[in-house]
């Protein structure tokens, strides 16, 4: 009897101290649980590996584009946003609905479209925009010839962009025009489905900076439905020479000492001459056209020819028509 009454008080002590190491340990365990699910969740960047990588590839391509720092920088914003959201679901915490309707301001080729077609790519890949493709119009896309044409034109437009980006360039000229204009019921149209598809539908009005700035004071409400107001600013002279090489090697030619320093002096000269609407990255893709037909139309007799010849751009080939007559005329008057 006695010895079974040891062994009831020796059973009931050793529980209880059982029972009050489980009891001090939870709460500890509780912390070091949360700490390791934090941890997972700081790892794990809320996508797959096949998704990180395309994701690496929109954005490399972003990164091959010359200058556009602050493009580059909101990319990333974008995407540390879109992945900061997932790690917040996953502790049930509130997130905020992301609004990227855009405004691009610049001069002709500066890469706005380009741009816009990348970021369509990278919202796809986030998951951010259904598709992400992009529909570029411009006004005569948009606005009609006589009353319900306009909102029927503008609802094909949006159909066709649905998922993905509708690109506006030369957006300010849905402001034109007078009292009778059909431009103002584009707008009205265009703002309308903003709200009604903002998860589906990203708009982007693009085009001069200061013709967009005179079209946003035409209506008050318009900069706010726009957060995001991206500045393209002209090439330097460096950066248009970089982007001439790109896209001469992507043809397989390459320029001779002289025509680069034929371009870079000419480049330099349409740079200082201040023009309002320098056509930039165009204005190259321009020159480069040109000077491969007259390296056609300077081959083309030819019965011999080397590899290099093919491939090698001279100062001749880019020299503009109205040095040629300039030069001409020194030759005639000596």
């Amino acid at each position: 009897m006695k010895q079974t009454t040891r062994f009831g008080l020796k059973y009931t002590f050793a529980d209880k101290e059982l029972k009050q190491s489980r009891e001090s340990s939870g709460p500890a365990r509780a912390v070091e649980e949360t700490a390791v699910k934090a941890q997972q969740a700081a790892s794990d960047p809320g996508f797959s590996a096949e998704i990180q990588e395309s994701l690496q590839q929109v954005l490399g391509e972003l990164d091959n584009l010359i200058g556009l720092a602050k493009v580059k920088e909101l990319a990333r914003e974008i995407r540390a946003f879109v992945e900061i959201c997932r790690r917040r679901e996953r502790f049930q915490l509130k997130n905020e609905s992301l609004v990227l309707h855009m405004i691009f301001k610049g001069n002709p080729g500066t890469g706005k479209t380009t741009v816009a077609r990348i970021l369509g790519k990278m919202l796809a890949e986030l998951k951010v925009l259904p598709k992400g493709h992009l529909v570029e119009v411009e006004r005569a896309d948009l606005v009609g010839e006589y009353i319900g044409h306009t909102a029927q034109k503008c609802r094909e437009q949006l159909k066709k962009a649905m998922g993905g980006i509708l690109f506006i360039d030369e957006a300010y000229s849905l402001a034109r025009g007078g009292a009778k204009d059909f431009g103002k019921e584009a707008i009205d149209t265009l703002v309308k489905a903003m709200e009604d598809h903002k998860n589906e539908i990203i708009l982007i009005l693009a085009g001069y900076e200061g013709e967009m700035e005179k079209f946003l004071r035409t209506n008050p409400g318009l900069r706010s439905r726009f957060p995001i107001h991206l500045h393209f600013p002209d090439y330097s002279c460096d950066e248009l020479i970089e982007i001439a090489q790109l896209m001469v090697r992507e043809r397989q030619y390459r320029l001779s000492v002289g025509a680069a320093e034929y371009l870079r002096h000419y480049l330099q000269q349409q740079l200082d001459a201040s023009r309002p609407n320098f056509s930039n990255a165009r204005l190259v893709r321009n020159l480069i056209e040109r000077a491969i037909r007259r390296q056609a139309l300077r081959l083309v007799d030819r019965r011999i020819y080397t590899r290099d010849d093919l491939i090698m751009l001279l100062r001749e080939d880019f020299i503009q028509p109205e040095e040629e007559e300039a030069i001409i005329h020194i030759w005639q008057t000596e």
